[in-house]
């Protein structure tokens, strides 16, 4: 009786619509850990990254320096690049023979919210998959169980005693589909909030640096035209 009620031998008994329920869950809880694991690394990096940089930044430093530093590095993400993208506007505006310092302050703004999004984008990207598995697992372990119950009760119909031993197995195995859509959705709910949360703060520091920055370079601008 334990080998029979161990819990592979109830799911290799459960019916097919069950299988397929328990598969799915398994699958969808594999592929909201591989999101986990790589969510969790790319916003630590990103934090790591943005705090170098805003470090280096607010040193005092030559702002040409940390635009060519930055430009070495590759393709600059998070806040660097959010900075070379103002910067880089800010070179070409200044190479015009006659420079408007509002308008070429409003072109840097434009093409930092264009890399701002950009970047929050990235870091959102996998988020509205974990909601999904959150949401959703537990009712498609639900109807796993239903059906398994359901088709638990209509065998007992069949039979001529409804005894424990009788009941147990199908009912077993029925529950293990729930356990499976909690399993699936409880560690995508914590992770989704979670790095939600840590992209809103991300957000939040972009946000804080594009106006600190933006009327930096409206100080430079209004001193090369004044030049």
């Amino acid at each position: 009786m334990e080998s029979d009620l161990s819990v592979i031998a109830l799911i290799l008994e459960a019916t097919l619509p069950v299988q397929i329920v328990m598969i799915l869950l398994l699958l969808a809880s594999v592929y909201s850990w591989t999101i986990i694991f790589a969510k969790r690394r790319l916003i630590k990096k990103t934090q790591a990254a943005s705090d170098e940089f805003e470090a280096s930044f607010w040193s005092g430093g030559d702002l040409n320096t940390l635009y060519q530093g930055a430009a070495r590095d590759g393709k600059p993400f998070g806040m660097t690049s959010i900075f070379e993208a103002g910067f880089r506007e800010f070179n070409r505006g200044s190479k015009q023979e006659t420079i408007n310092p509002d308008k070429l302050v409003e072109e840097c703004a434009r093409a930092m919210r264009v890399a701002h999004m950009r970047e929050v984008d990235r870091l959102e990207q996998g988020l509205a998959s974990l909601a999904t598995i959150g949401s959703t697992s537990p009712y498609v372990g639900l109807f796993g169980t239903v059906w398994g119950i359901m088709h638990a009760f209509l065998g007992l119909a069949n039979a001529q005693t409804a005894t424990l031993a009788v009941v147990a197995p199908p009912i077993a195995e029925a529950l293990i589909a729930t356990a499976m859509g909690l399993f699936a959705a409880i560690p995508a709910v914590i992770a989704y909030n979670r790095f939600a949360d840590k992209v809103v703060r991300l957000e939040y520091r972009y946000d804080g640096f594009a106006e600190e920055f933006t009327s930096i370079l409206q100080r430079h601008a209004r001193s090369k035209a004044r030049a």
